[in-house]
């Protein structure tokens, strides 16, 4: 068995099995507008928030996930529901500070069939994260706007949301084999991206990608998949 140094990131999950489950029931009822973002997205959005030098209020974030407000059951439901959602920011960013990296609540592998993976998670959590790229574009690109770029590669393409914009890249998140190399690669450049945005001097090495535009200048739009099909289930 291998020895694991101190230096090597661990995957840390952001909640605990039940509040994750109880997220996803609840984001995957009818309680929630169709309009809201869904899960994964909402678990890609916070992520990015969390690695954001820009802080937005809980009312702010909340607003920017639901679109409008859920019909909770009750208070206690509502308290539950919102209470969690700022623990995975708040864990996000502990688990960055200490150098480790998010355990994603997804499988990463694409299956062979295309169609099967047009509302993969991996996809829904990156169109979650990219909005939460582009709502402070400022901030994340600033002087290391190539190296950023270079960076957030991986999560435009398996985003589906430029899809229109650069069938090149489009066509690169339709290969399985390469978009499940890509969502590999996702948990470990969240933590480079952390580490660009406050070490602005220790540039991490981009992880290769096959080429494409950079992301700068791009416009991401709302993601506003709701969890659907065999898509919706966590691992």
């Amino acid at each position: 068995m291998n020895d694991i140094t101190a230096d090597t990131p661990q995957p840390v999950a952001l909640l605990d099995d039940e509040r994750l489950d109880a997220l996803f029931d609840f984001f995957d009822s009818e309680r929630v507008s169709e309009e809201a973002l869904d899960f994964f997205g909402a678990h890609g959005l916070l992520t990015a928030l969390a690695i954001s030098t820009v802080v937005h209020d809980r009312d702010e974030r909340h607003a920017l996930i639901f679109d409008t407000t859920p019909e909770f059951d009750n208070d206690q439901q509502r308290q539950e529901t919102l209470d969690a959602l700022d623990a995975l920011l708040d864990n996000a960013v502990d688990v960055f500070e200490n150098g480790n990296v998010p355990d994603l609540p997804f499988d990463l592998e694409f299956e062979d069939s295309a169609e099967d993976n047009d509302d993969h998670p991996v996809r829904l959590w990156c169109a979650g994260f990219m909005e939460g790229v582009f709502l402070d574009e400022a901030a994340w690109f600033g002087t290391q706007e190539e190296t950023a770029a270079e960076l957030l590669l991986p999560f435009m393409t398996l985003s589906g949301l430029f899809d229109e914009e650069d069938p090149e890249l489009a066509a690169l998140g339709q290969q399985p084999v390469e978009a499940t190399r890509l969502a590999g690669q996702l948990a470990e450049l969240t933590l480079d991206l952390y580490l660009l945005q406050r070490a602005p001097a220790e540039k991490p090495t981009p992880a290769p990608s096959k080429g494409s535009k950079g992301a700068k200048g791009r416009s991401a739009g709302k993601s506003k998949s709701k969890n659907g099909g065999n898509a919706g289930k966590r691992r």
